[in-house]
């Protein structure tokens, strides 16, 4: 098995310093050769009450500098055995909510086109649909577990069918 890629380390680099990509991994302009890729969406255009999730890819990157390659306490040590990389964020639309649903979901295609698993640090639940729509497209009927306080099913929101609320 080829190398894989590894979290930049806080000896090799001042955990404040370095790379703001998830867990200081390398970044890749594309999922080829990737088991795994992160992938920010910083949209919270959908949204009717409390806007800035935009900005969750960055702080969760941000807060993700002081994660370890590997769990003390399981012994888990994914990168050891899968090629993860920060895929960066999709480039969305903020100003036009379907164009940007077109976008994340075309984003999500080509990534799933490699056979990349994506993980995604969204944004607000709107995201949900785009990328689930890219999943069946690849994978056939899916499944959703979703944890929240309310369950996000509404038929509209405010008359509109793609909202926060609406994509499950």
């Amino acid at each position: 098995m080829s190398e894989t890629n590894q979290p930049l380390g806080g000896n090799q680099m001042p955990r404040f310093g370095g790379p703001a990509t998830m867990m200081r991994l390398p970044a890749a302009e594309t999922a080829s050769g990737l088991d795994v890729g992160f992938i920010g969406v910083p949209f919270d255009i959908g949204t009717s009450n409390r806007p800035g999730a935009r900005f969750g890819p960055r702080e969760i990157r941000a807060e993700s500098a002081l994660l370890r390659p590997y769990n003390m306490a399981t012994r888990a040590a994914p990168f050891e055995n899968l090629q993860v990389a920060d895929l960066g964020d999709v480039a969305i639309n903020t100003f036009n909510l379907l164009a940007s649903i077109a976008i994340i979901e075309k984003f999500y295609a080509e990534v799933l086109a490699h056979d990349c698993v994506p993980l995604t640090l969204g944004g607000d639940h709107t995201i949900a649909l785009p990328i689930l729509r890219a999943l069946k497209e690849k994978h056939g009927p899916v499944g959703l577990v979703h944890v929240d306080a309310h369950s996000d099913i509404n038929e509209a929101m405010f008359g509109e069918a793609i909202a926060h609320g609406t994509p499950v």
